[in-house]
Parts: structure tokens; C-alpha cells; sequence
């Protein structure tokens, strides 16, 4: 009765000279982010270097407008916004506000990667634009476009799987006791994967 007594009570972590009272996992989290961050710098870098030294497309005129972009942007935005709620409703240990907007945050990502879905098909088909032939351009541009956004979608699936795990383990009712670390740390994979969208959405589709 006493250890599970001390199980369910939240998890106290030191405060370390160099990092505070941050956790392993969030440590860790956050190293993996920052060699993550590594790989876009080089896929965007190589994008703005070939830019800069080939004809190249109009991204607005080639991509069809940035209508549908735009709005996943927002989309992602929105579900940085849901999985901050989520997060606060674990620490005020309700577990039903917690749940809600952690769906909501699920659904948000499934929906921009059915966006993205439609968006490839719509560039093969109505546009010419496939991996490596651009009917209309520079065929290095459609490269390095579905390299880049293909990568982050990459990342949108894992996160998308990696929050419906959290889901299972926040109805099951392992963060009710105030231990809601796990659940920050898949949140800074969330809130990475969104920002880094922005750049992406940014350098590729309006500059």
C-alpha cells in the first residue's frame, strides 16, 4: 500500500545547475530536436542555394496558390493551441478536458496530412509535378519540394502517432496523479513539428 500510495503521487525532479528542474526526458527530447533542426537547415539551405542559381518557378503560380497551404498553416497552429490546452487541463487533473483537446489536437494533425494527401494528388494530376519531372519547370523544384514537405509530413505522422499513444495513456488515467512530464514532452515534439512548418511554408511557398 505504500509504494503504490508514493506511485501516485507527482514525480519531484532536482534542480540541476545546468538545466534546471527539467527532466531526463525533456533533455533528451530537446537534443533530438536540435539535431532534427539540423536535417531542415540543410534541406532548406539546399533549397535556397539552388534557387539562387537556376531558373527558377514562381512556388505561388507553380504550387496552384497557397489558398490550401495557408490554411493548413493555420490548421497546425491551431493544434499547437489544442495541445497547450491539453497540457493545462492535465494540471488542473481533469481528465476529461485533458482528453478533449488532445482529440482535438489528433484530429487537427490527421486532417493536414489529408490535406497534404490532396495537395500531392492535385500537383501529379492537374499540374504535371511529380518527384523528379515538373512539366512545367525547373525539375529540381518539384524535388526539392517533395523532399521537404514530404520529410515534415513524415514528422506530422510520427507526431500524430506519437499523441494517440499519449491519448491511451491519458484515458487510462496515468497523468491523473499531476505526473503530466510525458505528456510535455510529446507537446514540444508537437509544438516543434508546427514551427517548423511555418519556415517551411515560408521558404517554399510564398519567398
Amino acid at each position: 500500500m505504500g509504494s503504490h500510495a508514493h506511485s501516485n503521487e507527482p514525480i519531484v525532479y532536482p534542480n540541476d545547475e545546468q538545466f534546471g528542474k527539467a527532466s531526463p526526458g525533456k533533455i533528451g527530447m530537446w537534443i533530438f530536436l536540435v539535431t532534427d533542426a539540423m536535417s531542415f537547415s540543410g534541406f532548406l539551405l539546399a533549397y535556397g542555394i539552388l534557387r539562387a542559381t537556376r531558373d527558377w518557378p514562381n512556388p505561388v503560380q507553380a504550387l496552384g496558390g497557397v489558398g490550401l497551404s495557408g490554411f493548413m498553416t493555420f490548421l497546425l497552429i491551431c493544434s499547437s493551441v489544442s495541445m497547450v490546452m491539453s497540457i493545462d487541463y492535465c494540471k488542473r487533473h481533469d481528465r476529461k478536458g485533458m482528453l478533449t483537446w488532445l482529440l482535438v489536437t489528433i484530429l487537427g494533425g490527421f486532417a493536414f496530412l489529408g490535406l497534404q494527401v490532396y495537395e500531392y494528388n492535385h500537383l501529379a494530376h492537374d499540374l504535371g509535378m511529380t518527384f523528379n519531372n515538373y512539366a512545367h519547370g525547373n525539375n529540381l523544384f518539384a524535388s526539392t519540394f517533395f523532399a521537404i514537405t514530404g520529410f515534415h509530413g513524415l514528422h506530422v505522422f510520427s507526431g500524430v502517432m506519437y499523441l494517440c499513444y499519449m491519448y491511451k495513456l491519458a484515458h487510462d488515467g496515468v497523468f491523473d496523479n499531476g505526473n503530466y512530464n510525458q505528456l510535455e514532452i510529446a507537446g514540444l515534439f508537437w509544438h516543434f513539428v508546427d514551427l517548423v512548418w511555418i519556415l517551411v511554408f515560408t521558404f517554399v511557398y510564398l519567398l
